[in-house]
């Protein structure tokens, strides 16, 4: 067991096989991605050489600190580019799929945020889907299509939600045709008013857990693709 448990962690790539790779999947998607990249990278080092030359060229110690510095803000700006593009790139790739937004809500939120990639209502002839998400502004509903299923669906859980929840805000965003993109999900989240502290966060996640339970299961992975974006590719 210990041969098979070293095999398998000798297997997993490490951090800067990570980040090579994220690199690579990033430049394939969205070439401004490269430039920027590289700006990121050669605008603290050019800056920290030029005060070195003009400035602190009689110093050396200021010399190296100058340098060690330009190198470290060089690594923060292209991690942070590098964050925001390939981000961008997942979001592009789930762009249009179904329970996409499942696995951005479930994946792609900090802080406080109660959510599942599992929708809390389903159409099974239709494939539509009504995904939910409990954080400060209440309670939010998200849905992937303008149809009339669709619209029913959310109207039958709002209902719900306002007879177990009645002083609870419910709020509902639509991804897709005739909403929001994809990638701009978690932002519309973040603009909602902020109604509900820790503690009734909690409470309204365990009631609404404790019914989910009570009631037949929705099949996990309503696309055969399961689609569900990297960790590593998220940060």
């Amino acid at each position: 067991m210990a041969k098979t448990s070293s095999a398998q962690t000798q297997k997993q790539p490490g951090r800067i096989r990570q980040i090579i790779d994220i690199v690579k999947m990033t430049a394939k998607y969205d070439k401004v991605a490269v430039v920027l990249m590289i700006a990121a990278v050669v605008l603290p080092i050019a800056a920290g050489a030029l005060l070195v030359v003009f400035v602190y060229h009689n110093n050396w110690v200021m010399w190296i600190l100058m340098m060690l510095l330009s190198l470290l803000v060089a690594l923060l700006l292209f991690m942070m580019t590098l964050n925001r593009r390939a981000e961008r790139v997942a979001y592009s790739q789930l762009e249009g799929q179904k329970g996409a937004s499942g696995a951005v809500l479930s994946s792609g939120l900090r802080g406080q945020w109660k959510t599942s990639e599992t929708p809390v209502a389903m159409n099974p002839r239709t494939q539509d889907v009504v995904f939910r998400a409990v954080g400060k502004p209440g309670v939010v509903l998200v849905t992937e299509s303008d149809s009339a299923a669709s619209k029913k669906l959310l109207a039958d859980e709002r209902r719900k939600l306002q007879r177990i929840l009645p002083n609870v805000p419910v709020h509902h965003i639509l991804v897709g045709q005739g909403g929001i993109k994809l990638g701009q999900l978690r932002r519309e989240l973040r603009k909602l008013p902020k109604k509900l502290n820790r503690a009734e966060i909690l409470a309204v996640d365990k009631r609404l857990a404790s019914l989910q339970q009570s009631s037949l299961p929705i099949p996990k992975g309503i696309d055969p693709n399961r689609v569900r974006p990297s960790r590593s590719q998220m940060r």
